[in-house]
């Protein structure tokens, strides 16, 4: 396999551009305006601007709400890299091991942290703008001249409702115990502009009723042309995952169970499908931001316009990347030794002489991250991922998830020459993660069985072996592991192998990582077990397409008992995150200094 043709990969782009058409004309419509409104509110009560002047028609709604969805898409909400990083699923640095100053790998984060302040502002900026909607729909109600524009409007407001919603959920499970500020309306008039955290109960209750409300007035689905917006289903999910984040498994089961079985959800039959810009927006996608690098291209590379401002695939991938996050060792083991199973045909690779063999890694891990020694799937245009990139510098292992690896070797440059932008989707909550999520609530309720029967829904789907005692189960003909599992034994197989496998590196579920880790009660725990793996690595020689024969020096990492005499210590991992971490300063987000200087009783005091 050759490099790919940049005009094939631009033609792609075109396509997709096409696709989402409508809603990036209406991005760029309403921020042609909005990006003076934003230069007047900052000289305006911003309160008389929106509620008296601005707001008359139902076109002025749709304008602020896809302002709205475009503070929603931002990469600061979800922060996917930092949350990443304070998690026990990546080494997180810029720089060859052992060397590591990240404060969030170390667990050294505090109030001044900018990440945290990054993704405080911009929930804040997006809960503003959904605000902005919410009270012009409410304002506006009953004044329109057809019952087409008042269903229409209330569609609207839904969905401002959804987004506010979800934004409160992120910030609960986030920050401060999930104490943070509630803003219901524009801050402003009598109220003012500053307000005092609320308790955690307090803002479970307010985002529920927001997610309520979209759930029963938001649509199933979308039209093809207006794919991207939120769903009834999207926020029936996000009801599970509250409640799951509070442990209470069988409100959470509930809602997790009407979201496989209402919505029509199906899983996809490639994982890969739901990684890159490959079968975007599919039938297993349940909460998706869509990006497009063709977008403004004369636009500075950070421009908020910009649809695809993002550096998440230069910070991910192998391929002149930044190595902002890379998997741990012990996720790089469990990528390797992912099972396949031997009664699916997919994992038969058939060689050009005629001969058949098994593959070497699953095709959930393959599709999952770029392993040196994979010899089933290419990466940026080689045959060979080895070929592609260096893994010369102790760095054995790279998300293929978030960046473009299936589209040639210059994908990301060619498409965006002299800019850092990324198309692919953000995929913030899909169905396989509901059925893992459905999964441990029933084990929690007593029912091992049928908890095993998502858990290998997940698996088959991804060509892993399957769990349990063999012949058993929804598929008895393909492969099982043929253990008998209890609660106990399938939660941690749960948490420590089929949660990071199938979800590590993806949109929010890398924040519910880190949620499910403080919940559980196991992450200083998790961090000391870890600090007290120790690791060695292998070299890997091969044949590149040009005949000649290269080694990728220490590319193999590999396991070893403590007392081995070939363990390197310049592998080591979390050995800071295991002293430094204390529950009551890193199991959340600090208040950010911002909010406290500039809002005098953001924590009750005057």
């Amino acid at each position: 396999m050759k490099k790919l043709d940049i005009k094939i990969q631009k033609k792609y782009f075109n396509m997709k551009n096409i696709v989402i058409g409508k809603l990036t004309l209406m991005i760029l419509f309403v921020f042609t305006m909005v990006s003076c409104a934003d230069d007047f509110l900052e000289q305006t009560n911003p309160n008389e601007l929106s509620t008296d002047s601005y707001w008359k028609t139902i076109s002025d709604l749709n304008t602020g709400l896809v302002a709205t969805y475009k503070s929603f898409g931002s990469d600061n909400n979800y922060q996917l890299l930092a949350e990443l990083q304070r998690s026990d699923l990546a080494w997180a640095s810029g720089y060859q091991r052992p060397f590591n100053i990240n404060e969030k790998y170390l667990q050294t984060f505090n109030e001044a942290s900018s990440d945290g302040e990054k993704k405080w502002a911009q929930l804040y900026t997006t809960i503003f703008r959904a605000n902005q909607v919410i009270e012009a729909v409410d304002n506006l109600k009953g004044t329109f001249s057809n019952n087409n524009d008042e269903a229409e409007a209330v569609i609207i407001g839904a969905q401002a409702k959804f987004i506010r919603g979800f934004a409160y959920f992120i910030l609960n499970q986030s920050f401060n115990d999930g104490k943070v500020v509630i803003w219901d309306k524009v801050p402003g008039g009598e109220d003012g502009f500053y307000r005092s955290i609320s308790t955690s109960q307090e803002v479970k209750d307010f985002f529920r009723a927001d997610l309520d409300y979209a759930m029963n007035n938001l649509p199933v689905s979308w039209e093809a042309k207006e794919k991207g917006r939120v769903t009834a289903g999207a926020a029936e999910a996000v009801l599970g995952q509250s409640y799951l984040q509070e442990n209470d498994f069988t409100k959470a089961a509930e809602y997790f169970k009407n979201v496989i079985v209402k919505y029509g959800y199906s899983l996809t039959p490639n994982p890969g499908s739901n990684f890159t810009t490959m079968d975007e927006l599919n039938e297993e996608s349940i909460l998706e931001i869509v990006r497009s690098t063709d977008y403004k291209q004369e636009l500075n590379q950070w421009d908020w316009r910009d649809t695809g401002a993002s550096s998440i695939q230069q910070q991910l991938t192998g391929a002149s990347g930044w190595w902002g996050a890379v998997a741990a060792n012990w996720l790089i083991g469990e990528y390797r030794n992912d099972p396949i199973d031997y009664a699916d045909p997919r994992n038969i690779i058939t060689e050009e002489d005629g001969t058949q063999r098994f593959r070497k890694f699953s095709l959930r891990t393959s599709y999952s991250v770029a392993i040196v020694d994979d010899p089933d799937i290419g990466y940026y245009g080689y045959d060979q991922t080895a070929e592609a990139c260096n893994f010369n510098v102790k760095m054995t292992c790279f998300w293929r998830k978030n960046t473009n690896w299936d589209l040639g070797a210059e994908s990301e440059q060619a498409l965006s020459p002299g800019k850092v932008r990324s198309g692919v989707n953000i995929r913030l909550i899909r169905l396989s993660e509901i059925y893992l999520q459905y999964a441990e609530c029933l084990i929690e309720m007593g029912n091992v069985d049928e908890a095993l029967v998502y858990i290998n829904r997940v698996r088959r789907r991804g060509g892993v072996q399957l769990l349990g005692l063999i012949g058993t189960g929804e598929y008895p003909l393909n492969d099982h592991d043929n253990n008998s599992y209890d609660a106990e034994s399938l939660m941690n197989h749960l948490r420590y192998k089929e949660y990071p496998l199938e979800l590590s590196c993806e949109g929010n579920a890398s924040g519910n990582r880190n949620a499910d880790l403080r919940r559980w009660g196991v992450k200083k725990q998790r961090f000391v077990e870890l600090a007290a793996r120790r690791y060695t690595a292998d070299n890997y020689e091969f044949t590149k397409e040009d005949g000649t024969t290269t080694t990728r020096w220490g590319s193999i990492v590999k396991e070893l008992d403590p007392s081995d005499s070939l363990v390197d210590d310049n592998w080591n991992e979390f050995q800071e995150a295991s002293v430094n971490y204390v529950e009551s300063e890193h199991a959340y987000w600090k208040l950010p200094n911002n909010e406290i200087i500039t809002n005098p009783i953001v924590n009750g005091e005057e």
